[in-house]
């Protein structure tokens, strides 16, 4: 049986702690009621994090040291699920590792706090550099060949996008990873805007890992509402409009195969539209321009992902920033998909892309804060899902 924290103050919401050294089980009672907060920050930019605070005081014999500093469940690389019932459907929120431990003494009775932070799976492929040739092994095995060696912690499926397969003559320069596991699968999605990350499922223990483009054809998740009256549900929110992130790649390349030079341009994003009016065409001839620098050593399919890329990671013109309440907003916004936005006008409702989400935790308490992102404005439907 879960041991629970939280509850009874949260209509309907309750946090399970799961820990443990490899396969994490709920956490003991010791551990649960000295829990004072949760922040859990998920992202599709960086590592997903934790962050655990409990309360402490002096214990043992003669109060020597505090209690839970030397508990063995939390210490540093022990495993860490949070997981957050909804009603009767639990979720996982992060499945990670304790990194950084910090005791916050105070001189008031009953203030000391011990904080542990950590981040999630992905840390374990962060922590040895390696030295590994991949001859003419297209980018698609080279990362299905690094993650299998994580199935201790992927153990769904492995979703891997197909890119046009791209195998070298053994002649010519063979691809070389130098770094961590992490580093170069990270780069390697760079070259083709493409994002990594390794997301719980609603089992505890098992997660699931992917490598391709941004979920932009997922369906929305139950709009954000602002200046609706008993429907509104979110706190605050706030636009921004960057004008000159908007840029396009203008060049040519000589292919090594063939000999012959070959246009380099790239005019506006591929990915499924989320804005009417997308910047890159709205503001011409306002945008930036940049040379096809960097990939004389290419061939063609490969240059034109790469400039590609360029010009996708600058169309995020548009960004909201808010904080909504669980118990108004009734459900988990999760990060990586869409959502819809209404009552804030025909210029900034319709659907976004949900970028990062931080969710705060506390008895009685359960906001979470947003961030979101597309490429113009103007609502591409009239209407959003409730």
């Amino acid at each position: 049986m879960s041991l629970t924290s939280m509850q009874g103050a949260l209509l309907g919401t309750r946090l399970t702690l799961w820990l443990g050294p490899v396969i994490a089980v709920p956490a003991p009672p010791t551990i649960v009621e000295a829990l004072i907060s949760v922040q859990v920050t998920l992202s599709d930019e960086g590592p997903d994090g934790f962050q655990l605070t409990f309360a402490v005081g002096r214990s043992g014999l003669f109060g020597l040291d505090y209690d839970l500093q030397m508990h063995p469940l939390l210490q540093p690389f022990r495993r860490v699920i949070v997981q957050v019932w909804n009603g009767v459907m639990p979720q996982v929120l992060i499945d990670g590792f304790i990194t950084n431990r910090n005791l916050s003494v105070s001189n008031e009775p009953g203030q000391s706090t011990l904080t542990v932070t950590g981040e999630d799976v992905r840390v374990i492929m962060d922590l040895r550099e390696v030295s590994v040739p991949y001859p003419q092994s297209p980018v698609q095995q080279r990362i299905q060949l690094i993650l299998s060696k994580y199935l201790n912690y992927l153990s769904a499926p492995i979703v891997l996008p197909g890119l046009p397969p791209v195998a070298k003559p053994i002649t010519e320069n063979v691809p070389l990873q130098s770094e961590t596991d992490l580093e170069y699968i990270n780069r390697m999605g760079e070259d083709y805007d493409y994002v990594f990350y390794v997301e719980p499922t609603p089992v505890p223990n098992i997660n699931l890992a992917y490598w391709g483009p941004e979920n932009r054809l997922s369906i929305p998740q139950s709009a954000l509402s602002v200046n609706m009256g008993g429907d509104t549900n979110v706190e605050s929110l706030n636009f921004t409009y960057d004008g000159l992130a908007p840029t396009t790649v203008l060049g040519a390349i000589q292919d090594k195969r063939i000999g012959a030079i070959f246009p380099i341009i790239t005019l506006a994003s591929l990915r499924p539209p989320l804005a009417l009016m997308p910047a890159h065409l709205v503001q011409q001839p306002y945008v930036r321009s940049q040379l096809a620098r960097d990939m004389s050593a290419l061939d063609l399919p490969e240059a034109l992902s790469r400039a590609q890329a360029i010009t996708e990671r600058s169309t995020s013109v548009v960004r909201a920033e808010g904080t909504l309440d669980m118990m108004r907003y009734g459900d988990i916004l999760r990060p990586r998909r869409l959502v819809g936005v209404r009552g804030a006008g025909f210029t900034m409702d319709g659907f976004y892309y949900v970028k990062s989400v931080t969710h705060n935790i506390k008895h009685g308490e359960y906001t979470q804060d947003f961030t979101l992102e597309r490429e113009g404005t103007g609502a591409i439907s009239p209407v959003v899902i409730p």
